[in-house]
C-alpha cells in the first residue's frame, strides 16, 4: 500500500478528513506519520488517536531554516512516502525541501489562487468586497502558494458575513476536495510535468479542475 506522510502546525482538521478518506478505502493509502512545527498542535492527538506515528520538531533547535529542514526531510524520509501533504502547515519550506519532494507534495490553500497567496485570505476577501472566495489544492514549488493548480472548489461570501462564518464555509470544502485530490495522485491519476498538473493524461487549465 502506498504510504502519506502529512505535516500540520495546527487543528488538523483537514488531516482528520485525510484519515477519515483513508480508513473508509476513499484513498487506498495509508498515513504512516504526521509531523509538526509545534509540540501542543491538535493534529498530533488526532494523529496518535488513529494509531499513526506523531512527531514535532521545535525550530529553536535547530541553527537555522535549513537545518530544520535538513533534519524534518531525514525523519519524513525514514517512512518513504510516496506522497507529502502539507495540511496547516505554517513554515515557509527552504528550497532544497522543495526540491526534495518535487512533484510528490501537495499543499492546500485557502483562497482560489492566484489570488490571495500567504496569509489572511479570509479577511482580505472580505476587506476587498469579493462575493466569492474558495480554495486551491496545489503542487508545492519554490514559489510561495505559486505551485500548479490541481483542484479548486468556491464557496459565497454574503453581505454582512463574519471572518468565522467564511473559514467555516471554506473548511467545509477543503475536508471534500483534499482527500478527492490525494486519491488521484495515490491512483497515478495525478502528476506535475512542465510546471503544470495533469489529471488522467490531460493537462489542468490555471485554475486546474474546477469543482464548483
Amino acid at each position: 500500500m502506498k504510504k502519506i506522510v502529512v505535516l500540520i502546525s495546527g487543528q488538523g482538521s483537514n488531516l482528520q478528513a485525510l484519515i477519515d478518506a483513508c480508513q473508509q478505502g476513499r484513498i487506498a493509502a495509508e498515513i504512516v506519520a504526521v509531523f509538526s512545527n509545534k509540540a501542543q498542535a491538535y493534529g498530533l492527538q488526532r494523529a496518535e488517536a488513529a494509531g499513526i506515528a506523531a512527531h514535532a520538531l521545535d525550530a529553536k533547535a535547530f541553527a537555522d531554516r535549513q537545518a530544520f529542514d535538513d533534519a524534518l526531510a531525514d525523519a519524513i524520509d525514514q517512512y518513504q512516502p510516496d506522497l507529502v501533504v502539507l495540511a496547516g502547515y505554517m513554515r515557509i519550506l527552504s528550497a532544497p525541501f522543495v526540491q526534495r519532494y518535487a512533484g510528490r507534495m501537495v499543499n492546500i490553500h485557502p483562497s482560489l489562487l492566484p489570488k490571495y497567496p500567504g496569509l489572511h485570505t479570509h479577511r482580505q476577501a472580505i476587506d476587498n468586497g469579493d462575493d466569492e472566495h474558495g480554495t486551491s489544492v496545489h503542487f508545492v514549488t519554490e514559489q510561495l502558494d505559486g505551485g500548479p493548480v490541481i483542484l479548486q472548489a468556491k464557496v459565497p461570501i454574503f453581505p454582512g458575513d463574519e471572518e468565522d462564518e467564511v473559514v467555516e464555509r471554506v473548511l467545509a470544502q477543503e475536508h471534500t476536495i483534499y482527500p478527492l485530490a490525494v486519491s488521484w495522485f495515490i491512483d497515478g491519476r495525478l502528476a506535475m510535468r512542465d510546471n503544470a498538473a495533469w489529471l488522467d493524461g490531460e493537462r489542468l487549465p490555471e485554475q486546474g479542475h474546477a469543482a464548483d
